[in-house]
């Protein structure tokens, strides 16, 4: 495998892992938005990556990709406030269906993973580095 492929792999991982914070930063922005331009509660998205080969012709170099943003199908949470106009009859509101330490977790994974690549393409560049000066006797 050329060093250059790592730096396809790494961008592609780095690439999901930003549409993956993104996601995560807008379900904690939505952790109380009770109303959506539908008129439901806000749902939780998660991100799906799928393993996608860097060259049609060779599978052995495999970068990521986001394949697709689904919607939790995790129940609302409900939240009782007989007072709120949004409660139903019981007095309860229902809620988005977003965890926050979930989403948390996510948040760290996925900054983790992100500065993971980040280190990746900083040591391959390094190494090319390295193998240019061999040539000038340095």
């Amino acid at each position: 495998m050329s060093l250059f492929n790592v730096f396809k792999i790494s961008s592609s991982a780095m690439t999901a892992q930003s549409i993956r914070l993104n996601t995560v930063a807008s379900n904690i922005a939505n952790v109380d938005s009770t109303t959506t331009a539908n008129g439901s509660p806000y749902r939780s998205k998660q991100v799906v990556f799928q393993a996608t080969p860097l060259y049609e012709k060779d599978e052995s170099s495999q970068g990521v990709k986001v394949t697709q943003i689904v919607e939790s199908a995790a129940p609302y949470r409900m939240n009782f406030d007989p007072y709120n106009p949004l409660a139903d009859e019981k007095g309860y509101v229902r809620m988005p269906n977003v965890d926050p330490v979930e989403e948390m977790v996510n948040m760290i994974s996925a900054s983790r993973s992100y500065q993971s690549n980040v280190e990746v393409m900083n040591t391959a560049r390094q190494m090319l580095m390295r193998t240019l000066q061999i040539g000038t006797g340095q």
